[in-house]
């Protein structure tokens, strides 16, 4: 019985089915923030990517977790076999687990084993009490974070000024904060053909919103085509979430990384053709990868994205980053024509 129960932790993946947490070990008052914000900042410090090796009577296995804070000590696990997304999962679906935390405890309970979350790591053990690993929290960067434009790149925003921007809103002179970031809701004042692209892109801590209202914005390939930009970090992917393109394609695996990450887009866009005529003889397609891993692998865009500034034709089209009345922030924006 207790070989069964062992081996059906590592087969369902070890998704910590039984985490707690002790909130009041990093739990302080924060002078100028309403407890809901207090809260909210506690929250983050278990909010992110897990993982590592447990033991098993088939030998090692890795796992992967990612926790998510919904607000007011709502949390969801996302357990996935062989390890995490774009590093090891193997594609079967995870298993899902949401709780709220009770006197400064959160507990996930499901069918197969037990976790325990700690500050930077989480207790694994199975449902006989057995430990069986440990693994630690971790924190994933694009292997693309901060790359440089080639020879003949143009860089559209390094963060010294945003001369190459108007706002969206207005067609007033670009905007950027203090500390040197592109704010959202921006055209470039270049328009592009063929091209490739470089973006990174910070996604803010928003706890309590859901869905579409969750950092969002959209990254669009000549004013028409978007890369929808979400905090979709745990969900299953979708068309309309982080990577995805509405209508048309969701991406191949949800790359998200937590909020408060600095992410990249990299992307191979070739414009649609027309003929002398005005008419359309072959599809605009694009290659994206988010984070460094291909999401869209030379996919067809076989229309505009609804709400895109601009509509289809011959002609160049801007690089659109969308204003959906969330903070998202911009840096180290570049472009090679083709």
């Amino acid at each position: 019985m207790k070989m069964m129960i062992l081996r059906n932790a590592t087969r369902w993946f070890i998704p910590l089915l039984l985490v707690i947490v002790n909130f009041g070990i990093i739990y302080c008052y924060c002078e100028g923030q309403s407890f809901a914000d207090q809260v909210a900042h506690r929250d983050q410090h278990f909010q992110g990517e897990y993982t590592g090796v447990i033991e098993s009577e088939s030998g090692p296995k890795k796992m992967g977790v990612q926790v998510i804070a919904l607000g007011k000590g709502e949390f969801r696990a996302v357990g996935y076999t062989g390890g995490l997304p774009g590093d090891g999962w193997n594609g079967k679906a995870p298993e899902v687990v949401t709780t709220t935390a009770d006197k400064g405890r959160i507990t996930f309970e499901g069918k197969y084993a037990n976790g325990t979350l700690h500050l930077g790591r989480m207790d694994i053990t199975n449902k006989a009490g057995k430990p069986i690993g440990s693994i630690p929290r971790v924190q994933r960067s694009s292997p693309t974070l901060g790359a440089k434009p080639p020879a003949g790149g143009r860089i559209l925003f390094d963060g010294k000024h945003a001369d190459a921007w108007v706002r969206t809103r207005d067609r007033g002179d670009g905007r950027m904060t203090d500390d040197g970031l592109l704010i959202e809701g921006h055209n470039s004042k270049q328009r592009f053909g063929d091209h490739q692209l470089h973006l990174e892109f910070y996604l803010p801590f928003e706890p309590h919103n859901r869905g579409q209202g969750r950092a969002n914005s959209g990254c669009y390939l000549q004013g028409r085509y978007e890369v929808q930009i979400l905090d979709s970090f745990g969900l299953e992917g979708l068309d309309n979430e982080c990577g995805g393109i509405y209508k048309t394609a969701r991406p191949n695996i949800n790359m998200c990384f937590p909020p408060g990450a600095w992410q990249t887009y990299d992307i191979q866009f070739r414009a649609a053709r027309y003929n002398d005529s005005g008419e359309k003889i072959e599809n605009a397609r694009a290659t994206v990868r988010h984070n460094g891993v291909i999401i869209h692998e030379d996919l067809e865009l076989p229309q505009r994205t609804a709400g895109g500034p601009l509509g289809e034709g011959p002609e160049d089209g801007f690089l659109h980053l969308q204003d959906h009345s969330n903070p998202v922030r911009f840096r180290n924006i570049w472009v090679v024509e083709e």
